[in-house]
């Protein structure tokens, strides 16, 4: 064994182990699609500047933070979003009217002198209700009557604390007692000493408390106080029939302190723990089933060593969910999805790397086994670290330009790609070095992988590329038919990308969607879209609807379905909506830009034409089978969108690199003959990896339920059509390109002088390249 083996075994159990203890001793942090709650996304009104936004959404949020730990939510969480939006996370909350009441509120408390009063049913002498500039109010008290009020002479900062109590003995019940600050306790003492200068039952003895422009008490000064004397400045109670949470919560708003600004709620969204552990339970089957499949197919394709790859397949399972538990990432729906996807593509770098050593041990007969591997992984790297730079090129965006759960999604990715590298080029390598180094292994290349026969293909040798029109002809076809769908059915966009409510419900009696929409229409939901969500559930979609409306919709659901429970709900804002919507199209062009620079700057520019116009190809299809189809295009589609375009790019980007090394060793050879061994030499790995991905996505097609079915639809889809535009529209597109420019070809660099070595090529019977 070579010290480099040596080394990357070493270096290989040193993670594991590490991985290994991380896995035993700390938790996942799962997010609230996993474990189930309430997610909020709150907006506070524009100010001056941006500095002065920023002050003001930190002030906001500092209150929420109050408010939300008195109402006893286990490990909220609560971020700011850019410059004037809040995100709020409470987990185990189902019902978000409680909360959103409590945090939404601007609370802004204040003390005034009464100037007057008008009975109720009683018209004002010519008052208006209120006076800008002047801090007049007329505002009707707990009775009814109209106190015309003076500037506001105390506010909810003077106040230092709030206490609901129970005062029996002075059948008071329920009230809220204050405590002032210093300052604002000396400002008390003379508001009711200026009061206690009127007559008793005069109006103008009363202070009024007024909570967000509603006179929540107003008090006489009791007659003993004197004018001028005043209450003591220690505090004072408010009462006014509360019950006993209307109390608490009074007092909870008052301590937390008042809004600097009113805020908004753009985004709801509630999911039920019942769907989060079954959205786990079906992942995890998934994973198990899919990565048992994989490990068995690329065991048989490449025999022992295959098996080997299985073995650093399970380690890159335990490295990457070690790294997620160690970083602290919230795993989410999407993420855990792109988790269990991750495992499919991770063979992808030990596919190539085995494909080239076969190529070379049939090449070369007489080459030792661990010649041809090293070999093999020299060659392969290129192709390795292309593909997978687009792939992480693909999640950076993802985390930038997503929302939500997308961003987790884009952050596992991303870690999944590099957990694989280090699967492949550290722990699989150190592994079939081992074993290529047993004579036993080495002797009976039949046994060990790479010497195994070549497809046949490779033997057949169709001429593929002779006319390159065809294909393209055939792709735009495809595009068409796409195109057609997205313009006769349309796309449907969910509820993320439009703004408006989506609501599922799980009801203990059957009921169908036809009785579902007419006990709506009848409660007044006429316009409510009743659809099945799978398992009996009952999916709801509607415009503008707030939490009460909600409630309602439930009880009204609640009538013909017995008990009826809330599995998901999802409110987002119209400003959102289009927002998101902004977001998702800049993603979808920023994504084919940064692509195309990438390749542009490793490839010929025809090439990195060719491969955007093939990863556009993909997107169309996609989008357009999902409009036939009726399916919702919403964030995790768009997830699912990004990752077919890295997938595609990746393809792309394999052949052509097999095309840049193969051109520039025999400059004198037509492109289209090149093109055509590279395609055939590469279509072993194409189709091994798509076969790991495939067995993936169809166990979370079939196990993942509604919540994922969509996702790994949109990914087999994109598979599928990513393959055919690797061979059939980019290297097609970039033959036609080289054909009307006429460039030279590639300069010959180190690994091109590696090509020019005499060899035997299989694809030309006989032939040296």
């Amino acid at each position: 064994m070579t010290r480099a083996t040596t080394v990357r075994a070493v270096l290989a159990a040193a993670v594991l182990l590490v991985s290994v203890f991380i896995t035993l001793t700390m938790s996942p942090r799962l997010g609230l699609d996993l474990q189930g709650g309430t997610r909020m996304v709150l907006q506070a009104e524009d100010s001056a500047t941006v500095e002065a936004n920023r002050e003001t959404t930190d002030r906001t949020l500092e209150v929420l933070r109050q408010r939300i730990d008195s109402l006893g939510v286990a490990e909220p969480v609560l971020t700011r979003s850019g410059e004037d939006r809040i995100i709020v996370e409470l987990p185990d909350v189902q019902d978000p009217r409680q909360a959103a009441a409590v945090i939404g509120r601007t609370a802004q408390l204040s003390f005034h002198a009464v100037q007057g009063a008008t009975p109720p049913g009683t018209e004002p002498e010519s008052k208006p209700e209120s006076e800008p500039g002047s801090g007049r109010l007329t505002l009707p008290d707990e009775q009814g009557t109209q106190l015309d009020l003076g500037p506001a002479r105390l506010s909810g900062a003077g106040v230092k604390d709030a206490t609901a109590s129970f005062e029996a003995q002075q059948a008071a019940g329920w009230t809220v007692k204050l405590d002032f600050h210093k300052d604002a306790g000396k400002d008390w003492t003379r508001l009711t000493g200026e009061a206690a200068c009127h007559p008793a039952g005069d109006e103008r003895r009363r202070v009024a408390i007024v909570l967000d422009e509603k006179v929540i008490s107003s008090p006489q000064v009791d007659p003993s106080v004197g004018c001028q004397a005043g209450l003591p400045s220690g505090g004072t109670q408010i009462t006014g029939s509360f019950s006993a949470k209307e109390a608490r919560d009074l007092a909870l708003l008052i301590k937390g302190g008042a809004l600097p600004v009113p805020v908004e709620i753009v985004e709801q969204r509630t999911v039920g723990p019942t769907l989060g552990a079954a959205a786990i339970d079906a992942s995890a089957q998934a994973a198990l089933i899919g990565a048992a499949a994989t490990a068995l197919f690329i065991t048989f394709v490449y025999r022992l060593f295959g098996a080997l790859a299985a073995v650093a397949l399970a380690a890159y399972g335990v490295i990457s969910y070690a790294a997620l538990v160690g970083l602290g990432v919230t795993l989410t729906l999407p993420g855990l999805a792109g988790f269990v996807l991750a495992i499919g593509m991770a063979v992808d770098a030990n596919v190539l790397v085995f494909e080239r050593a076969r190529e070379e041990c049939q090449d070369r007969p007489t080459r030792s086994l661990r010649s041809a591997l090293t070999t093999g992984f020299q060659k392969a790297f290129s192709a390795v670290a292309d593909s997978n730079i687009t792939t992480l090129l693909a999640a950076g965006l993802l985390f930038f330009l997503g929302s939500g759960p997308v961003k987790g999604f884009g952050v596992t990715l991303a870690i999944g790609v590099v957990a694989s590298m280090f699967s492949a080029l550290v722990i699989a390598r150190a592994l079939t070095e081992i074993a290529a180094g047993s004579r036993f292994v080495s002797d009976y290349r039949g046994v060990n992988g790479p010497g195994s026969v070549r497809t046949w293909l490779t033997r057949k040798d169709p001429q593929l590329f002779r006319k390159p029109v065809r294909w393209i002809v055939v792709s735009t076809a495809l595009v068409a038919v796409a195109v057609a769908g997205i313009v006769v059915r349309g796309v449907d966009l969910g509820v993320e990308f439009t703004g408006g409510r989506l609501v599922e419900y799980s009801t203990s009696r059957p009921v169908d969607v036809e009785t579902a929409r007419s006990t709506l229409a009848d409660a007044g939901f006429g316009d409510a879209e009743v659809t099945t969500a799978g398992d009996g559930d009952i999916s709801v979609r509607t415009g503008k609807l707030d939490n009460d409306g909600e409630h309602a919709l439930r009880e009204a659901l609640a009538t013909e379905g017995g008990e009826t429970t809330k599995v998901r709900d999802e409110l987002i804002g119209p400003s959102l909506g289009d927002e998101l919507r902004r977001n998702a199209l800049i993603a979808l062009g920023v994504a084919v830009f940064v692509q195309l620079a990438y390749l542009a700057m490793r490839f010929r520019w025809t090439f990195a034409v060719a491969s955007v116009v093939g990863m556009v190809h993909d997107v169309v299809i996609v989008v357009g089978a999902f409009a036939w189809l009726g399916r919702p295009v919403d964030g995790i589609f768009l997830a699912a969108l990004l990752t077919v375009i890295g997938y595609s790019v990746n393809d792309s980007v394999v052949v052509f690199d097999r095309v840049r090394e193969l051109w520039a060793g025999n400059r004198k050879t037509p492109l289209a003959t090149i093109a055509r061994r590279a395609v055939l030499q590469t279509v072993p790995r194409t189709v091994n990896t798509g076969m790991g991905a495939l067995f993936i996505l169809v166990a979370l097609a079939v196990l993942g339920g509604d919540s994922l079915a969509d996702f790994a639809l949109a990914l087999l889809i994109g598979i599928v059509v990513g393959t055919w535009s690797s061979v059939f529209t980019a290297v097609p597109g970039a033959l036609v390109l080289e054909r009307r420019t006429g460039a030279p070809p590639p300069v010959p660099g180190k690994a091109s002088r590696r090509a020019r070595a005499p060899r035997r090529d299989p694809l030309d019977n006989g032939a040296r390249v």
